[in-house]
Parts: structure tokens; sequence; C-alpha cells
């Protein structure tokens, strides 16, 4: 596997009851393409419920709806991102986007510092 650089996750947590991170945006993202919270959740290797717990931490957390839904039944339901939703995303990537920029030399001398693959856990 080829030597991969640092990245950088941003997560976002409020009043310690609320979160926004990576895993939350890329679900959010994921309903947006697929129009489902099940595909979504397959799709993001996660269980449904998981997915949906998620997703209403993200509602419970916010004044704006994330999600709009339709139950089930014979059309199948679905899920689409709001308005809202669609922002907070841009937002989000928007963030993490400047603070990579940001951090960008930092970054790099961090993995400058890194041992080589051939002596990570060895010892001389």
């Amino acid at each position: 596997m080829p030597d991969q650089p640092p990245r950088l996750r941003i997560r976002f947590e409020f009043d310690g009851r609320h979160t926004l991170g990576p895993g939350k945006v890329q679900l959010l993202e994921a309903v947006g393409e697929l129009g489902s919270i099940s595909a979504a959740a397959r799709a993001t290797g996660m269980s449904y419920r998981h997915a949906w717990e998620l997703l209403d931490d993200v509602n419970r957390c916010f004044a704006g709806r994330v999600l709009e839904t339709e139950a089930g039944g014979r059309s199948g339901g679905g899920a689409q991102l709001t308005d809202f939703g669609r922002e907070l995303i841009r937002r989000y990537r928007a963030m993490q986007a400047k603070a990579g920029d940001a951090l960008a030399a930092d970054l790099a001398s961090l993995d400058a510092l890194r041992s080589s693959p051939e002596t990570d856990g060895a010892s001389s």
C-alpha cells in the first residue's frame, strides 16, 4: 500500500451533546445522492438504525431540518435533502477546505517526521 499523507478530519461538538463530522456529512451526501436513508446506510457501511440515529442527531442539533422523508409502502418511500441540509454540507466542506489549506505546511512537517514503512515498529 502506498504511503499516504496525513489527512485532516474536522468534527464539531455542540453543547457536549451533538456532533457534526465527516461520517455524518458523508451520510448526508449519500442520502442526497441516493434518495434513501437505507441506501445511504448501505453505501456508507452502516446499519439503517445507526444511520437514522446519526441523522436524527443532526436534526435535533440545528433549527432547520436536514431531510424530508416519505414513509415507505408501495412507492417505496424515500428521503431528500432540504435546502438547509445542502447548505450544511456546503459549509462543512468549505470549512474543511479552509482548515486544510491553513494547516498544509504543518501537516507536511508532521508527514516528514513519520517513520518509513520499512522501519515502522522496528527497533534499532
